[in-house]
Protein backbone atom coordinates (compact mmCIF):
# COMPACT_ATOMS: atom_id res chain seq x y z
CA UNK A 1 0.00 0.00 0.00
CA UNK A 2 2.91 2.08 -0.55
CA UNK A 3 5.17 1.32 2.72
CA UNK A 4 8.15 -0.59 2.15
CA UNK A 5 10.40 -2.16 5.16
CA UNK A 6 14.08 -1.86 3.77
CA UNK A 7 17.28 -3.68 5.61
CA UNK A 8 20.49 -2.29 4.66
CA UNK A 9 19.44 -1.82 1.29
CA UNK A 10 20.00 0.28 -1.76
CA UNK A 11 17.40 1.47 -3.78
CA UNK A 12 17.35 1.83 -7.53
CA UNK A 13 19.21 5.33 -7.28
CA UNK A 14 21.90 4.15 -5.24
CA UNK A 15 20.76 5.34 -1.84
CA UNK A 16 21.58 3.65 1.37
CA UNK A 17 18.45 2.91 3.72
CA UNK A 18 18.52 4.97 6.85
CA UNK A 19 17.87 2.07 9.36
CA UNK A 20 16.73 -1.01 10.20
CA UNK A 21 13.14 -2.21 10.17
CA UNK A 22 11.86 1.71 9.76
CA UNK A 23 8.25 1.73 8.05
CA UNK A 24 7.89 4.74 6.23
CA UNK A 25 4.32 5.50 4.35
CA UNK A 26 3.96 6.83 1.24
CA UNK A 27 4.14 10.28 2.14
CA UNK A 28 7.29 10.30 3.58
CA UNK A 29 5.94 10.69 7.53
CA UNK A 30 6.96 8.19 10.52
CA UNK A 31 4.26 6.51 12.34
CA UNK A 32 4.42 7.02 16.45
CA UNK A 33 1.99 5.37 17.83
CA UNK A 34 2.87 5.07 21.40
CA UNK A 35 3.54 9.02 21.77
CA UNK A 36 -0.38 9.59 20.33
CA UNK A 37 -1.12 6.81 23.26
CA UNK A 38 0.90 8.87 25.90
CA UNK A 39 -0.62 11.87 24.67
CA UNK A 40 -4.91 10.29 25.20
CA UNK A 41 -4.07 9.21 28.26
CA UNK A 42 -2.50 12.52 29.47
CA UNK A 43 -5.83 14.10 28.30
CA UNK A 44 -8.18 11.20 30.56
CA UNK A 45 -5.87 12.07 33.14
CA UNK A 46 -6.38 15.80 33.56
CA UNK A 47 -9.78 15.38 33.18
CA UNK A 48 -10.63 13.27 35.72
CA UNK A 49 -8.63 15.43 37.73
CA UNK A 50 -10.42 18.35 36.51
CA UNK A 51 -13.87 15.97 37.25
CA UNK A 52 -12.99 15.34 41.22
CA UNK A 53 -11.18 18.95 41.83
CA UNK A 54 -14.98 20.50 40.89
CA UNK A 55 -17.28 17.86 42.97
CA UNK A 56 -17.30 19.22 46.67
CA UNK A 57 -16.37 17.45 49.42
CA UNK A 58 -18.93 15.62 51.38
CA UNK A 59 -18.69 16.74 54.97
CA UNK A 60 -19.11 20.31 53.46
CA UNK A 61 -22.16 19.18 52.58
CA UNK A 62 -24.76 19.35 55.56
CA UNK A 63 -27.22 16.86 56.12
CA UNK A 64 -31.11 17.53 55.01
CA UNK A 65 -32.98 19.92 57.11
CA UNK A 66 -29.82 19.88 59.86
CA UNK A 67 -29.29 23.64 59.27
CA UNK A 68 -32.47 24.96 60.19
CA UNK A 69 -33.70 22.27 62.47
CA UNK A 70 -32.52 24.35 65.34
CA UNK A 71 -34.07 27.91 64.41
CA UNK A 72 -37.71 26.23 63.88
CA UNK A 73 -38.31 25.69 67.34
CA UNK A 74 -37.48 28.80 68.66
CA UNK A 75 -39.48 30.60 65.66
CA UNK A 76 -42.13 29.07 66.69
CA UNK A 77 -41.71 29.39 70.38
CA UNK A 78 -41.48 33.52 69.43
CA UNK A 79 -44.52 32.71 67.80
CA UNK A 80 -46.56 31.32 70.11
CA UNK A 81 -45.51 33.81 72.84
CA UNK A 82 -47.00 37.04 70.77
CA UNK A 83 -49.91 35.06 70.11
CA UNK A 84 -50.36 34.45 73.68
CA UNK A 85 -50.18 38.07 74.63
CA UNK A 86 -52.49 39.10 72.37
CA UNK A 87 -54.90 37.05 73.60
CA UNK A 88 -54.70 38.54 76.87
CA UNK A 89 -55.09 42.12 76.34
CA UNK A 90 -57.80 41.11 73.47
CA UNK A 91 -59.66 38.49 75.79
CA UNK A 92 -60.56 34.66 75.01
CA UNK A 93 -63.17 32.31 74.39
CA UNK A 94 -61.90 30.75 77.97
CA UNK A 95 -62.34 34.19 79.82
CA UNK A 96 -65.68 34.99 77.89
CA UNK A 97 -67.38 31.14 79.12
CA UNK A 98 -65.47 31.56 82.68
CA UNK A 99 -67.30 35.24 83.60
CA UNK A 100 -70.73 33.72 81.82
CA UNK A 101 -70.30 30.92 84.35
CA UNK A 102 -69.30 33.25 87.33
CA UNK A 103 -72.40 35.37 86.56
CA UNK A 104 -74.45 32.76 86.66
CA UNK A 105 -73.42 31.52 89.88
CA UNK A 106 -73.59 34.54 91.41
CA UNK A 107 -77.13 35.06 90.27
CA UNK A 108 -78.37 31.81 91.85
CA UNK A 109 -76.20 32.30 95.14
CA UNK A 110 -77.96 35.89 95.82
CA UNK A 111 -80.90 36.25 97.27
CA UNK A 112 -83.11 39.10 95.94
CA UNK A 113 -82.96 40.69 99.58
CA UNK A 114 -79.46 41.09 99.45
CA UNK A 115 -78.19 44.57 98.92
CA UNK A 116 -77.46 46.43 96.04
CA UNK A 117 -73.75 46.21 96.35
CA UNK A 118 -73.66 42.93 97.36
CA UNK A 119 -75.94 42.11 93.92
CA UNK A 120 -73.48 44.13 91.78
CA UNK A 121 -70.49 42.25 93.28
CA UNK A 122 -72.21 38.68 93.05
CA UNK A 123 -73.42 39.13 89.47
CA UNK A 124 -70.96 41.45 87.94
CA UNK A 125 -67.69 42.07 90.08
CA UNK A 126 -66.83 38.53 90.40
CA UNK A 127 -67.00 37.65 86.73
CA UNK A 128 -64.85 40.59 85.77
CA UNK A 129 -62.39 39.47 87.89
CA UNK A 130 -62.45 36.40 86.38
CA UNK A 131 -62.19 37.89 82.91
CA UNK A 132 -59.05 39.80 83.89
CA UNK A 133 -57.76 36.49 86.19
CA UNK A 134 -57.67 34.71 82.99
CA UNK A 135 -56.22 37.52 80.52
CA UNK A 136 -53.29 37.09 83.44
CA UNK A 137 -52.83 33.73 83.55
CA UNK A 138 -52.62 33.89 79.43
CA UNK A 139 -49.94 37.48 79.77
CA UNK A 140 -48.16 35.04 82.16
CA UNK A 141 -47.44 32.33 79.96
CA UNK A 142 -46.37 35.17 76.96
CA UNK A 143 -44.03 36.39 79.20
CA UNK A 144 -42.63 32.74 80.88
CA UNK A 145 -42.66 31.38 76.42
CA UNK A 146 -40.96 34.41 75.52
CA UNK A 147 -38.00 34.49 78.22
CA UNK A 148 -37.19 30.98 77.41
CA UNK A 149 -36.97 31.69 73.82
CA UNK A 150 -34.45 34.80 74.60
CA UNK A 151 -32.32 32.74 77.22
CA UNK A 152 -32.13 29.74 74.68
CA UNK A 153 -29.25 30.70 73.08
CA UNK A 154 -27.15 31.02 76.33
CA UNK A 155 -27.96 26.96 77.07
CA UNK A 156 -27.16 25.81 72.57
CA UNK A 157 -24.46 24.98 70.89
CA UNK A 158 -21.77 28.04 70.77
CA UNK A 159 -21.06 29.62 67.63
CA UNK A 160 -24.65 29.99 66.45
CA UNK A 161 -26.49 33.13 66.67
CA UNK A 162 -30.24 33.36 67.34
CA UNK A 163 -31.96 34.70 63.80
CA UNK A 164 -32.94 38.27 64.27
CA UNK A 165 -36.46 37.86 63.35
CA UNK A 166 -36.97 35.36 66.49
CA UNK A 167 -35.92 37.91 68.48
CA UNK A 168 -37.47 40.44 67.65
CA UNK A 169 -40.82 38.12 68.13
CA UNK A 170 -39.93 36.98 71.32
CA UNK A 171 -39.46 40.45 72.95
CA UNK A 172 -42.86 41.11 71.47
CA UNK A 173 -44.40 38.50 73.26
CA UNK A 174 -42.25 39.62 76.44
CA UNK A 175 -43.49 42.67 76.02
CA UNK A 176 -46.97 42.42 75.40
CA UNK A 177 -47.05 39.78 78.14
CA UNK A 178 -46.07 42.22 80.55
CA UNK A 179 -48.71 44.51 79.40
CA UNK A 180 -51.35 42.26 80.12
CA UNK A 181 -49.67 41.06 83.45
CA UNK A 182 -50.07 44.73 84.48
CA UNK A 183 -53.65 45.44 83.05
CA UNK A 184 -54.82 42.47 84.50
CA UNK A 185 -53.44 42.92 88.17
CA UNK A 186 -54.82 46.39 87.71
CA UNK A 187 -58.41 45.24 86.78
CA UNK A 188 -58.85 42.06 89.30
CA UNK A 189 -57.78 44.91 92.50
CA UNK A 190 -60.10 47.14 91.11
CA UNK A 191 -57.61 49.71 90.22
CA UNK A 192 -58.63 49.91 86.79
CA UNK A 193 -62.49 50.02 86.22
CA UNK A 194 -63.48 48.88 89.43
CA UNK A 195 -67.17 48.33 90.68
CA UNK A 196 -69.26 51.52 90.30
CA UNK A 197 -70.32 53.22 93.77
CA UNK A 198 -74.23 52.03 94.61
CA UNK A 199 -74.73 54.71 97.25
Amino acid sequence: MGTKTVDEAVDANGTEAKSDKETVDGTGTEETPDSAAVTEADAEAEAQDDTEADAPADEDVPAAGEKDAPGVGQGAAAVVSAGLGIVSLTGSWVATVAAARETLVGQLQTSSSASVATQVKEVYGDAWATTALVGGLFALAALIVGAVVLARPAFGAPGKPQAAWIKSVAWAGVSLGVVGLVLAVAKYSDILLGLPSTK
